[in-house]
């Protein structure tokens, strides 16, 4: 995927990619083990349908993640992060380490899958 830079700068570049309210969430998803269009929805946080799909893809097309057909039920795919996606997880465990650690009533737990 082409994307579109404002700068050289890599933390700019960076943020084309992943810097709204939604795609770090899927991918700290991806990183604690879901999979599955349905256990994204699931997440605490309420994402609609319409931008879980348009992040999906958007990660999809940057290479952070890949979409491979379920065994199971036909048209049902499981995601999971790429090697360049799997990289991403030092950056969120550091956004969360910040959390904990600065904002109040913050927590590491999350509803299970």
């Amino acid at each position: 995927m082409e994307i579109h830079k404002r700068s050289p700068c890599p933390v700019a570049c960076a943020l084309d990619i992943i810097g709204d309210k939604w795609t770090i969430l899927v991918i700290r998803d991806l990183a604690l083990g879901r999979q599955y269009f349905k256990e994204f929805l699931a997440s605490p946080e309420g994402i609609a349908t319409n931008i879980l799909t348009n992040r999906l893809q958007r990660l999809k097309d940057a290479g952070i993640i890949s979409a491979l057909p379920d065994p199971g039920p036909i048209g049902r795919f499981q995601y999971r992060l790429t090697q360049k996606g799997q990289a991403m997880q030092a950056m969120i465990e550091a956004m969360a380490e910040w959390g904990l650690r600065y904002i109040e009533g913050t927590s590491k737990r999350l509803d299970p899958i």
